[in-house]
């Protein structure tokens, strides 16, 4: 659905290279393969071995960097970050990656995810002497390791890692080394690839396809692999426990093309799509899915039906971000620049509209609103994902739970709210037997927590949570 009008973001993208002679503008192409992770900030450093060197503005991708900033971000190791402002908020200052100076050495950092513990560690590290100068939560994990000034820089490291809690994919980028590490649950999703003799990360593997480069290996969970001129080494810094990759990459964030522990994303959200029509049958004469993530499980849906799929929504490609207002009246006409009904596919039809989630239910019901005005006969809404009843507090903006409509009413009621003539969700079990199989399943698992309200990791009594947007 879309992202902008329907409040459900992720944090950001991370891309780093290791030994190309292009890094910067490596770097630059990995990140515009993921802008759909995060549109308002984006920033990169480079390393010429002796000094690094930084470009970072807010905006997209396109925006921040011209031809100009190549010559200046020298060096054949680079760090990228495309961002989604959560926890600590906007602003250029917290536009990653953070970069940090000192007599010893520099580093700088790229994060995605949330840590649930940053308000505790905040508070620790201030009373200890610390001045933070930004309000995101990455800030945290440099004030952790350079307290640790003793130790050699991945000592450091794994001792700072084992302090902070919650979701991370973490890439840290020295003079001569590339660091890059996942938390012990592998919340988020980060990959290893080759571009030649270089070594290339990002958070999704569309950014490989894009610049050439051969998937390697996924990260794995409480992994830390340190990159330089001798190659690769690993180690571990948490005993391994079942990996929870958040299940919302697969409904939603990844691209389609992207694979998730040697999951195709496209191929997964057909399954749940399919399933969905197991589950949750209706008579109908097309199904149409909302653009872009949900057109794969409307495919699906309409496999296992044998419904025909239909474009019954197009999705306007030139509206631009500028667009978004916060008056109810703007967000009604919002939608309609975003999305047009196709009125000669949906007209005295019934509908079976399928999308990827619900979190206010305020878009749904103008998206309803506007496939009736258009001449359905009924609409038939079928979410491929189960109710958001639950607040994520990993890096994902979803509300807490007074605005979530799946956590304060009923199925049917929700059905009247957005104004469908039926509404019916994925099952939980439904979701896991679409993604987690047997061919898939050792050392794999998602999260589910937004749906059960069943955390992974502990939640401290004040994480903050993701700012929302609707």
């Amino acid at each position: 659905m879309l992202a902008e009008i329907k409040g459900l973001n992720e944090e950001c993208g991370v891309f780093a290279i290791w030994g190309h002679e292009k890094a910067a503008e490596m770097t630059y192409y990995g990140l515009h393969a993921m802008q759909h992770r995060g549109q308002e900030g984006a920033g990169i450093v480079t390393s010429d071995k002796e000094m690094l060197y930084l470009h970072k503005g807010n905006g997209l991708i396109n925006e921040v960097f011209q031809e100009g900033e190549f010559n200046r971000l020298r060096g054949s190791a680079a760090l990228g970050h495309v961002r989604y402002a959560t926890q600590g908020g906007g602003g250029y200052e917290n536009v990653q990656p953070l970069l940090f100076r000192s007599q010893r050495n520099s580093m700088a950092l790229a994060h995605n995810g949330n840590l649930v513990n940053a308000y505790a560690l905040k508070n620790q590290l201030e009373a200890q002497g610390s001045i933070l100068q930004t309000t995101s939560d990455t800030e945290v994990i440099a004030h952790l390791i350079k307290r640790s000034g003793h130790l050699a820089m991945e000592e450091a490291i794994k001792q700072a890692l084992g302090m902070i809690k919650g979701a991370y994919a973490f890439s840290i980028l020295t003079e001569d080394k590339l660091y890059v590490a996942l938390d012990p649950r592998g919340l988020r999703p980060l990959s290893i690839g080759k571009l030649g003799d270089a070594y290339v990360v990002a958070s999704e593997t569309c950014a490989f396809d894009l610049i050439g480069a051969t998937y390697e290996r996924e990260v794995k969970p409480g992994e830390l692999i340190t990159i330089d001129d001798t190659g690769l080494t690993t180690t571990s810094f948490s005993s391994q426990m079942q990996r929870t990759l958040c299940s919302m990459e697969y409904v939603y964030f990844s691209r389609p093309d992207s694979n998730l522990d040697g999951l195709n994303v496209h191929a997964s959200r057909k399954t749940m799509g399919k399933q969905l029509a197991y589950e949750s049958p209706v008579e109908a004469d097309v199904v149409t899915g909302v653009p872009d993530s949900s057109i794969s499980a409307a495919i699906g849906f309409s496999e296992a039906s044998g419904i025909p799929y239909e474009l019954g929504l197009i999705k306007n490609r030139y509206v631009g971000r500028t667009f978004i207002q916060p008056s109810q009246e703007l967000r009604e006409q919002g939608v309609k620049m975003k999305l047009s009904p196709v009125r000669g596919i949906v007209n005295g039809k019934r509908v079976i509209m399928v999308d990827d989630s619900i979190v206010r239910g305020t878009t749904s019901r103008r998206i309803v609103r506007l496939l009736k005005e258009a001449g359905a006969k009924e609409v038939h809404v079928r979410i491929a994902s189960p109710p958001i009843e639950n607040p994520c507090y990993y890096g994902i903006d979803t509300s807490t739970k007074g605005e979530l409509i799946a956590a304060n009413h009923a199925v049917d009621d929700m059905c009247e709210i957005i104004g469908a003539d039926s509404l019916a969700f994925l099952t939980t079990e439904g979701l896991e037997k679409s993604i987690v199989n047997e061919s898939n399943s050792h050392e794999h698992g998602i999260c589910k927590a937004c749906f059960t309200g069943n955390y992974p990791t502990e939640i401290y009594p004040n994480t903050v949570l993701p700012a929302y947007k609707e």
